[in-house]
């Protein structure tokens, strides 16, 4: 029961100017791909290979045995949560129930989007900042590598992946740049919205 990489969102070349049809290509067509294909490899003939993929990352993240299948099936889900956390028409703020929530447990919109920049900016080596559902209240978190908020027992609501391989192309060291544009014109609001409300 291969996992198979999911459709981009999007074209290739729709997030342009702030995140290239190259960066894209290699990004999705090379790195998300090779997750996948390792993940694929290591599961097959295996009793995990007839759970899903969100199964195997939470009996995984517990094992040391199996750090390379956690590795690889967590990117290959943050990858698919990270692509789906973008769009060309996004960016701005959210609205309704999501936007709500973010003024009650951040103060402001401003806050949130200036914590969830430190968080990115500051995440030491490889990794990605995301906005989950901690119980009841709405954090921005770090994680590392292949770390993903789901094995904590929090609900993520949104991403930024902060590998290199996600910016360097376009922002060479300027991860703070790279950080600034996705939120300002790229993060999806209504997929963010659409996990919230089913959390």
């Amino acid at each position: 029961m291969a996992y198979h990489q999911p459709p981009l969102p999007f074209a290739e070349n729709a997030l342009e100017p702030y995140i290239s049809a190259k960066t894209i290509g290699f990004h999705y067509g090379k790195h998300h791909q090779a997750y996948i294909n390792n993940y694929n490899n290591l599961v097959v003939n295996t009793p995990l290979d007839a759970l899903s993929l969100e199964e195997v990352i939470s009996i995984s993240a517990v094992d040391s045995q199996k750090i390379g299948i956690f590795n690889n099936g967590a990117q290959a889900w943050n990858h698919t949560f990270y692509w789906n956390s973008l769009s060309p028409n996004g960016g701005g703020e959210p609205s309704g129930e999501l936007a709500a929530k973010i003024t009650q447990d951040f103060g402001s919109f401003d806050k949130f989007k200036e914590e969830l920049k430190t968080a990115a900016a500051t995440q030491f080596g490889s990794g990605w900042a995301w906005l989950v559902l901690d119980g009841t209240s709405l954090k921005v978190v770090k994680t590392g590598n292949a770390q993903t908020p789901s094995t904590n027992g929090q609900k993520p609501i949104l991403t930024i992946d902060v590998w290199e391989h996600a910016y360097y192309l376009d922002y060479q060291n300027r991860r703070p740049d790279y950080v600034a544009s996705v939120i300002d014109n790229l993060l999806n609001w209504e997929f963010a919205a659409e996990n919230f409300q089913s959390a």
